[in-house]
């Protein structure tokens, strides 16, 4: 260590502050940064510090390679190290950052600019990106065989000149702006680094984020006319500043409804004017194939290197751009836009759906809340045959009655075979199932129309079609919650066709049971449809049982099945009957008299009080002892089991006696019954066995509740005997009045005055016994509700 002292050739004094030892090696390049020297030497790259002067090895070189070669970079603070054609970049503490720098030929001398290293070798400029290592440009300047060249870049970090020297003469360039740096990539279709130059100067904070939009709208129109569909669309999807709108033009031919919307904006006129798809497809073709003659011709052309050695046919390429622009549009149906721009969106794509003929997109969009303009898109979807979407689109915009007459026409040409469902062309049922399901969906939709609607023309107007096709689903639209203002019973009543009996009762009794109807033409119609019904199935029953010996239940449950209801009609008649008080029973009667059904001919009469006629069904139609008896009951009277009894050992009509219905009934109820007016009715034909012990209990019973009543009508004299003793007692009772006595009420001297003594023993003057009357003490105690209990000699005993 030491000090020594020189003369500069400027006047200058050079001073050495420190000698440090050096490393192995001849030193051929050397740069200061920051605290520490980084020197270069055949041997590899080492790091002396300037504060210690120690030295550390930061990597060696190949036994074969080119001399060492140092530059600091003066924007960063860091030195880039060159290996052959690798450069890597190291921080003052020698610590490698980012990626390295690969660097296509050999290189005579590094430059820096801004943020990009310049090298020059074999006549040509190459620039590359120092945080992505890509080459970005190259330049000639002197060609082939113009020797050894020199670089010199501005010292600072600020730099904006870079200076090549040849043999002959020196270069000075400059940087671009980056919006003509960003222009001159997008013209030689180098898009993925005027992305990358872009993204790098909006996180630097040099561009803003709409000029990044912008430029990726640009690319993806610039792709687009490159027939890059796909790459395309996730530029626009990338752009936050372009609108929908810009790709209308691409969809419909101008002037169109939406064509005021679009705006004229040309970005930087790198790319046609917006054209048809099939005009742009048809152009890039003709392109291509004008590239091929050139290249052919020796002269280089701007071509897509994939499209020209592999070109798509037309038709394949207009399907990817009709379904890449389709996958744009629907992401635009996510953002908020106007009123205009959003009808255009939905109707275009509808377009765009029927060009590739997406059947099931196509309703899911009609079906869904959507802006499409039905005008612009009926004469399409009719022309093309999918009335199915045009129905979903009506009615997705309230236009029922059209929505529905195309359900009808649907279903009319499901049934002639004339229009046939695309969902259901590829199934593998046969045709008289996919003809059901057809008509079965038509009617489905058509109903889930009419159930919301208030129409009540268009309902009663479609009714009929529905019906013939479901029953299930007319009733469905009858009897729907859904609308605002239900219908006139009366109007549907009359609508509905007669053949259609379920649909008729089934609307009924959603009236009266769900809507709580009151109005008694409409239960006396309920039931005469019920009673009719019943009639028919009871007929019914009868033939096929004479007919056919099969099983019954069989038929029966087969009856059910093609019914909407769950349960037999005769059932429901029944039920109806003996739950409803409006309706006229005397016509339903007249109805069924002439028929089978004697437990509803038993419920009408019991509704008009004929008891007699009521028992007679019961006991003898019906033969059903424990309802008669039940009947019996209701009545309340004796005489009903005596009439009862009447009936059962006389049945008229040539039938025999009942004599076990007789004896069930003296066994149940015979304790009510007089034992004589019992023994004077009994036939003497009727076998003794069968009512002697019967007639025994009887006897016994009537003498047991005899002597009950005796011992109740005797304790009941006893208690009455001592409750008149206890009140003799009570009112002979004494009691001494002083001169010191005082009212309880008005606690004056009583003395000679009159007084009242109460059941709790208090004592008040006359006065206030009037006032308060004999009911109520003046302690408060109401003795008519709180009654005073004292033992009797009947207690006590």
């Amino acid at each position: 260590m030491g000090k020594a002292k020189g003369m500069m050739a400027g006047g200058g004094t050079v001073v050495v502050l420190k000698e440090i030892q050096c490393v192995d090696g001849v030193v051929s390049s050397m740069v200061w940064l920051n605290d520490s020297i980084i020197v270069g030497t055949m041997n590899g790259y080492s790091l002396i510090s300037c504060v210690t002067g120690q030295s550390s090895v930061i990597f060696s070189l190949p036994d074969v390679s080119r001399p060492p070669r140092l530059k600091l970079l003066h924007k960063e603070w860091r030195a880039l190290l060159l290996v052959d054609n690798v450069g890597v970049i190291v921080d003052g503490h020698g610590q490698p950052v980012g990626g390295s720098l690969v660097f296509r030929n050999g290189l005579d001398s590094m430059g820096e600019i801004d943020s990009y290293v310049v090298v020059v070798s074999e006549g040509k400029i190459e620039l590359y990106h120092k945080r992505y290592g890509s080459c970005v440009q190259v330049l000639p300047f002197g060609g082939e065989g113009v020797g050894r060249c020199i670089v010199a870049s501005e010292e600072g970090s600020g730099g904006r000149l870079v200076a090549v020297a040849t043999a002959t003469k020196v270069v000075c360039y400059q940087k671009l702006r980056s919006v003509e740096q960003i222009k001159d990539l997008l013209r030689k279709k180098n898009y993925k680094g005027a992305i990358s130059l872009v993204e790098e100067l909006e996180a630097e904070g040099e561009m803003s984020k709409d000029l990044l939009s912008f430029v990726h709208a640009q690319v993806g129109f610039l792709l687009l006319f490159d027939l890059h569909f796909e790459e395309a669309v996730e530029h626009f999807l990338l752009s936050e500043t372009m609108q929908p709108s810009e790709v209308f033009p691409f969809i419909m031919r101008d002037p169109n409804r939406w064509s005021l919307l679009v705006p004229r904006n040309r970005y930087w006129g790198l790319h046609p004017p917006p054209a048809p798809l099939e005009d742009v497809i048809d152009d890039g073709l003709m392109t291509i194939q004008r590239a091929s003659f050139l290249r052919k011709a020796g002269v280089e052309t701007i071509v897509d290197n994939d499209l020209f050695l592999n070109p798509a046919n037309r038709a394949d390429l207009l399907e990817s751009a009709i379904k890449n622009i389709s996958r744009y549009l629907e992401a635009c149906r996510e953002k908020d836009l106007t009123q205009s721009v959003r009808e255009g969106v939905d109707t275009l794509l509808m377009y765009l759906y029927r060009a590739l003929n997406r059947v099931e997109d196509m309703e899911r969009l009609a079906s869904s809340t959507n802006w499409c303009v039905v005008e612009e898109l009926e004469q399409m979807l009719e022309e093309s045959g999918h009335l199915r979407t045009l129905a979903f689109l009506c009615a997705s915009k309230g236009m029922s009655s059209k929505a529905v007459h195309i359900w009808r026409i649907l279903a009319r040409n499901y049934s002639s075979g004339l229009w046939k469902d695309p969902a259901l062309e590829n199934s593998t049922q046969d045709s008289g199932e996919n003809l059901i399901s057809g008509r079965a969906i038509a009617a489905v939709e058509a109903s889930k129309i009419l159930e919301e609607s208030s129409d009540q023309d268009l309902i009663l107007q479609h009714l009929g079609w529905i019906a013939d096709i479901s029953q299930v689903l007319a009733v469905k639209v009858l009897t729907s919650d859904k609308r605002e203002i239900q219908l006139s019973p009366d109007e549907v009543v009359t609508t509905i066709d007669p053949q259609k009996v379920e649909i008729l009762q089934r609307y009924l009794q959603w009236l009266i049971e769900d809507q709580d109807c009151n109005d008694t033409q409409l239960h006396t119609l309920y039931a005469l449809s019920l009673a009719k019904s019943a009639i028919e199935a009871f007929e019914s029953e009868n033939i096929s049982e004479n007919l056919d010996s099969g099983n019954i239940e069989t038929r029966s449950l087969a009856t059910l099945k093609n019914s909407i209801f769950p349960i037999p009609v005769r059932e429901r008649l029944q039920i109806f009957l003996q739950s409803s008080d409006l309706y006229d029973p005397e016509e339903v009667l007249d109805l069924i008299e002439g028929s089978e059904l004697w437990l509803e001919k038993a419920i009408l009469y019991r509704r008009l009080g004929q008891e007699t006629l009521v028992l007679q069904i019961l006991a003898l139609k019906l033969e059903d002892s424990e309802a008669a008896e039940q009947y019996c009951a209701e009545i309340g009277r004796a005489d009903a089991y005596m009439q009862l009894l009447e009936m059962y050992l006389d049945p008229q009509d040539g039938k025999d006696p009942m004599f076990t219905a007789a004896v069930r009934l003296l066994h149940n109820h015979g304790e009510s019954l007089d034992p004589l007016q019992v023994l004077e009715k009994l036939s003497p034909d009727m076998p003794l066995q069968l009512a002697s012990e019967t007639l025994l209990r009887m006897f016994r019973a009537r003498v047991h509740h005899h002597r009950q009543g005796q011992i109740v009508h005797n304790l009941s004299r006893a208690v009455d005997i001592d409750a008149r003793l206890s009140r003799l007692e009570e009112r002979s009772r004494h009691v001494q009045i002083n001169d010191e006595s005082l009212c309880d009420s008005c606690n004056a001297r009583l003395g000679t005055k009159l007084f009242a003594m109460y059941p709790d023993d208090t004592v008040v003057c006359y006065k206030c016994y009037r006032r308060q009357g004999e009911s109520v003490s003046v302690s408060g105690r109401n003795f008519k509700e709180d009654i005073v209990i004292k033992p009797g000699w009947l207690v006590s005993r």
